[in-house]
């Protein structure tokens, strides 16, 4: 008569049993739907990084190295690689369809070996000689770029090519401050040779072709224009005049203990040097020289000691003067100097000293900067050590 209380007992354990079964094969269900979606996001990680690394190393056997380029950050990650535009330039698009124009330009453009931009600071009183340099090098098709220090600009619109220069205006600034600011190297990237030159240059003796032509058979990638000794009246530097017996030259001989120039000598001033007036820079020069100009010194000097340090191999052989093609160097003081209109000189002259002074100044900064720079760059090698 005690059995049947056992069965019901027995009964119960069974639900029991039932439920906690049921309970541990839902919570595996929903363990193996987890993991399931987790080895989901695994593999398409691991695919996409395998695609990657596929679309790298089909990039890298196109050649050009544009799949390292991609993989730093560039700010287009999101975007497909077609679509971007990696670069710009001065070319003026005009806002209504003008094909005759664009195709005639398109077709002259082609023509030419070199593409060069010639930039300048340039101011009202000096744009008769402006002028002369602007239309010379517009006849042989290059970008001509205006930086404006007086705030004039519209007088510069009675000039025939003026329509086809691009103008930027900004009050007494220089062509440094300018350069950093307008011509980024992913700007100026169409450009074989960028021209970065003074206002106070004659050019009646300068032939731009024969120039480039000299320039890339010389395998030069930094140059100036040599000074012409009888007509200039601003001649600071011995290496810059030009020797009438040669068609390049690259260094300078001098015995004065100031200088001490000898085929030893392996830096500037003796070797190695062009002056800030009237530099030429080849593209992948002016890459590295665009990051040596410092942002808030805006009157460059020291500059010109450094710039060897861009020309992409050895100094000595890639910086140069180019002798045959010369220029007049008139030493017209323009930025914060007296005008043949002023009616107070007074005021020009201690303007004129108060560059000076800040120029000086910029140069002591500039050393400063690069020698700690210097100091602190453990991985930076001096590749012009002794």
């Amino acid at each position: 008569m005690k059995y049947p209380p056992r069965r019901a007992a027995t009964c119960g354990c069974g639900y029991l049993a039932a439920f906690v079964t049921l309970l541990v094969v839902v919570s595996l269900q929903i363990q193996y739907h987890h993991l399931k979606v987790d080895l989901g996001r695994s593999d398409f990680d691991a695919a996409t990084a395998t695609q990657q690394r596929q679309r790298r190393r089909e990039g890298d056997r196109r050649g050009g190295g544009s799949a390292g380029r991609w993989s730093r950050k560039t700010g287009a990650e999101g975007l497909p690689r077609g679509i971007v535009e990696t670069s710009s330039d001065m070319y003026l698009r005009p806002l209504w369809d003008s094909a005759g124009t664009t195709t005639k330009t398109s077709a002259k453009s082609k023509n030419d070996r070199y593409k060069a931009l010639l930039a300048m600071a340039v101011g009202i009183e000096q744009m008769q000689n402006v002028d002369t340099m602007a239309r010379k090098f517009l006849n042989e098709s290059c970008t001509v770029m205006l930086f404006h220090y007086d705030g004039n600009v519209d007088g510069w619109r009675g000039l025939e090519w003026s329509d086809k220069a691009i103008h930027v205006l900004a009050p007494n600034q220089t062509k440094w401050w300018f350069a950093k600011r307008f011509l980024h190297p992913s700007v100026v990237a169409i450009y074989d040779f960028i021209f970065l030159w003074d206002e106070d240059l004659g050019v009646e003796k300068f032939d731009l072709r024969r120039y480039l032509d000299i320039m890339v058979s010389e395998g030069l990638e930094i140059t100036q224009p040599a000074l012409d000794p009888d007509l200039s009246t601003d001649i600071h530097h011995r290496i810059t005049i030009r020797n009438k017996m040669t068609k390049v030259h690259r260094r300078v001989y001098d015995n004065r203990p100031s200088m001490n120039c000898s085929d030893d000598s392996k830096g500037p001033p003796c070797t190695g040097w062009v002056e800030g007036m009237a530099p030429v820079f080849s593209r992948a020069a002016w890459k590295c020289v665009w990051h040596l100009i410092q942002n808030d010194l805006i009157h460059g000097w020291g500059l010109d000691m450094k710039l060897g340090y861009c020309a992409q191999g050895d100094r000595a052989e890639k910086v140069g003067v180019i002798d045959s093609e010369y220029v007049v160097h008139q030493g017209i003081p323009s930025l914060g100097g007296p005008s043949h209109t002023s009616k107070i000189p007074r005021r020009s002259l201690d303007l004129r000293t108060q560059i000076r002074r800040k120029s000086s100044a910029e140069l002591e900064k500039f050393k400063e900067r690069w020698d700690k720079a210097v100091r602190e760059d453990d991985e930076w090698l001096d590749p012009f050590e002794a």
